[in-house]
């Protein structure tokens, strides 16, 4: 059941890495330094939870943040994360499932690697391309804030409550399943 859990945790936080990069890290980081019986990091993971790495996470999710915040700067941060959030969700996975131990590693990083390049696939090439075209950019700030919002409240969830997060995980996939189906239909109805 443990391994169980720490899967869900696993694709949870990756997840939040493909809408910031920084917070699923910084999230572990500072659970597994301040509160190490909740989550017991496994070498070499246990590195995210030193206090200089905390300090440098810390930074990069502030620089993050704001470089997401500044209008065409957005979308340069998004090209450069582009390799950074599936790297970032391939460290969240393995470090917080455990799975260095438990499960192929090279499995753990791919899956990491899958879960926060497609969510950052969908949040740069779906949505803030329509958020851009529809509002002229001014919708890209709260969506922007809604994404670090997200990006933490999962992160947390997924180390607190990982059965939910899992369930959350399953819908989410359903609805995005649902979304490719439903624009594929209307891509072959145009054409």
């Amino acid at each position: 059941m443990d391994l169980l859990l720490g899967v869900f945790s696993a694709f949870g936080l990756s997840a939040s890495a493909g809408l910031n990069a920084y917070i699923p890290l910084l999230v572990v980081g500072v659970i597994g330094h301040y509160f190490p019986d909740t989550l017991t990091l496994n070498q070499p993971w246990d590195l995210i939870a030193n206090p200089w790495i905390l300090i440098l996470l810390g930074v990069l999710v502030i620089i993050e943040m704001l470089a997401d915040k500044v209008p065409a700067v957005n979308h340069i941060n998004d090209l450069i994360q582009t390799i950074i959030r599936p790297a970032a969700g391939a460290i969240a996975f393995a470090a917080s499932a455990k799975v260095v131990t438990d499960i192929n590693p090279v499995f753990a990083l791919a899956c990491g690697l899958l879960v926060a390049g497609s969510v950052h696939a969908v949040k740069s090439v779906a949505v803030r391309p329509m958020v851009t075209a529809t509002t002229g950019g001014a919708g890209n700030i709260p969506v922007s804030i809604a994404e670090d919002v997200a990006a933490t409240g999962v992160s947390i969830l997924a180390l607190v409550l990982p059965i939910i997060m899992g369930v959350l995980l399953v819908i989410f996939f359903i609805l995005l399943a649902w979304w490719l189906a439903q624009r594929a239909s209307r891509v072959k109805r145009t054409a």
